[in-house]
């Protein structure tokens, strides 16, 4: 599996003039980690809302977007099987730890209802979270909330993933432990990734390819 952006640009449309915030041209592969840095406004996150379907006015996007060959520029955010993680776990208050996962299995149908406790169990005890899926997501730490957020990321089964400076919020200790599991998680499932961050120390531990945006 390879994500593909060719010639993807992302402009503003209220800014004056035709330039765009940023151009990008690049084929990751399967188990890659490409990370892109820049500064604050240069484009980054309307990128990886421009590849998950999620981009909005005044924004607009020229260039495609290929899943292996396929191209999904113009299909809705739900078909495009790409994963999202960003700084914020985001996950549902409302429901525990294994129906915060369960929610993601259910967008899967490759996963019968009848696996799905079975499944999540397994992936809860590969992440030192065994015994954690009734636990309320507010009762765990900043790390394990991280580990179920990428959890629920992967268990929609998707081709590619997308991160959205997913350790910027994270302590010292926990941010080192959280980049080397995140990063080995998706090597193992030989995911093509896409990650932004303002840290330089994130885009070496990924051990990808580094684009460096310019000032705006």
């Amino acid at each position: 599996m390879t994500l593909k952006l060719d010639n993807l640009a992302i402009y503003n449309k209220n800014s004056a003039g035709k330039r765009p915030l940023l151009e990008v041209n690049v084929e990751i592969k399967a188990g890659e980690v490409v990370s892109i840095m820049g500064p604050s406004g240069s484009g980054k996150s309307s990128l990886l809302n421009a590849i998950a379907g999620q981009l909005r006015e005044p924004f607009k996007q020229t260039g495609c977007i290929y899943l292996n060959t396929a191209l999904i520029d113009d299909l809705p955010p739900y078909k495009r099987k790409i994963g999202v993680l960003y700084q914020d776990p985001l996950l549902f208050e409302h429901m525990n730890v294994g129906e915060n996962i369960a929610f993601a299995m259910v967008q899967n149908k490759q996963i019968a209802a009848s696996q799905r406790q079975t499944r999540i169990a397994a992936m809860l005890e590969s992440v030192g979270l065994a015994d954690m899926a009734t636990r309320p997501v507010h009762s765990l730490s900043g790390g394990q909330q991280a580990r179920v957020a990428l959890l629920r990321t992967l268990a929609a089964s998707p081709s590619a993933v997308l991160l959205d400076e997913p350790f910027s919020k994270l302590d010292i200790n926990t941010r080192g432990q959280m980049r080397k599991w995140v990063f080995e998680q998706l090597l193992k499932r030989q995911l093509p990734t896409l990650m932004v961050t303002h840290d330089k120390q994130d885009a070496i531990a990924a051990g990808g390819r580094i684009i460096e945006l310019p000032p705006c």
